[in-house]
């Protein structure tokens, strides 16, 4: 009886220490989450090219290192280049608006003006003096906004760099051992191997499904978006096109938050056909893209229905920023996952019982 016991507090005092050091091991990792996360998913995108190359190449840590350059000029390259230019395009646009706000608010109000003189908007009585401070206030408050955003991503360089540089080391131990790293795991999980597998390819295809359509939503409604606005004689076309690639994480909404205003603006400014073309084709052309696109391509890799996929990667956004366009969805199909799983194991003793 004594030996029960004895055999008892140890266990107790056994799993208190397991748990206490995984939260403490949790905890110092957590600084650098998004720098794995990251780590992670880009390591299985490119998972099948380290494959091909190491059937060709013996060495694992040279397969790993050509595989990580290519990441680097493929990926990485291309999209520090698009962040710089957003930063540096914002901030002119910043200035801009400082130093010339006063002929933009004069062009708003002849334009306001000339409207109000037509029939139609006549009827409106628009209090022009209203709206023009509220829409300063409005175009103030975006700008210092991003302004500020822009300003603690500058100031927090180190930060960034320390970061960056976790994931790309990161990233070299997962591109070459990640199946080591999941059979690991297997072996140590008391879960059900057939179950655990269940749950990393639901991890996997969804964080994959979402970076990848994301990317190729994103990259077809920038180009679409930056050659209209080109077209139409938008200053700064390729800034656009970059800041509604950027946008098309917000499923529905997305770049519209970009074409919507600047269509209306090139009505009140008088340039009819210029911003009649900019709303149709960005409602007929780009939206079809990202209504039709999203829910069949990701959804049918994922098995989520739509609006889960909207409620979950609006809610990651909110929740963790960014990132949360990936975690988002991935913490609904482990939800769905998980549930789908729940009678399964517990079926028998329900039976049972």
């Amino acid at each position: 009886m004594e030996d029960k016991q004895q055999n008892r507090f140890e266990k107790i005092v056994f799993f208190i220490l397991l748990v206490s050091i995984s939260v403490l091991f949790i905890y110092v990792l957590a600084p650098f989450f998004y720098a794995l996360l990251w780590a992670v998913l880009i390591a299985s995108v490119f998972a099948p090219l380290y494959n091909a190359i190491s059937k060709k190449i013996a060495n694992p840590n040279l397969c790993s290192s050509l595989t990580m350059v290519c990441i680097i000029i493929c990926l990485i390259v291309p999209v520090a280049l698009l962040i710089d230019l957003l930063i540096m395009e914002t901030i002119d646009i910043y200035q801009s608006f400082n130093a010339y706000s006063s002929n933009w608010m004069g062009t708003f109000s002849e334009a306001l003006r000339a409207l109000s003189k037509k029939p139609l908007f006549a009827k409106l009585h628009w209090n022009q003096a209203f709206l023009i401070n509220k829409s300063q206030e409005v175009f103030k408050i975006l700008t210092d906004y991003v302004f500020n955003h822009i300003s603690d991503f500058t100031q927090n360089t180190i930060l960034i760099v320390v970061q960056f540089a976790v994931m790309l080391y990161s990233m070299f131990f997962f591109i070459r051992d990640g199946k080591k790293f999941v059979t690991t795991i297997k072996e140590k999980t008391p879960v059900d191997n057939r179950h655990l597998d269940h749950f990393i390819k639901q991890f996997l295809t969804t964080a994959k499904s979402s970076l990848k359509f994301t990317f190729v939503i994103g990259g077809v409604q920038g180009v679409l978006g930056g050659l209209i606005f080109y077209i139409t004689g938008i200053e700064r076309a390729l800034i656009w096109g970059v800041l509604m690639f950027a946008l098309s994480i917000v499923p529905a909404v997305g770049s519209a938050i970009i074409w919507v205003p600047a269509g209306i603006i090139m009505l009140l400014l008088g340039n009819i056909w210029q911003g009649v073309t900019i709303l149709l084709f960005c409602s007929i052309v780009i939206t079809s893209v990202d209504n039709l696109l999203r829910p069949i391509l990701m959804g049918r890799d994922v098995e989520m229905h739509s609006l889960l996929i909207f409620l979950s990667t609006l809610g990651g956004l909110a929740v963790f920023g960014f990132s949360g366009f990936i975690l988002g969805p991935v913490i609904a199909s482990l939800f769905l996952a998980i549930w789908k799983l729940f009678p399964e194991i517990y079926q028998k003793e329900f039976d049972q019982n």
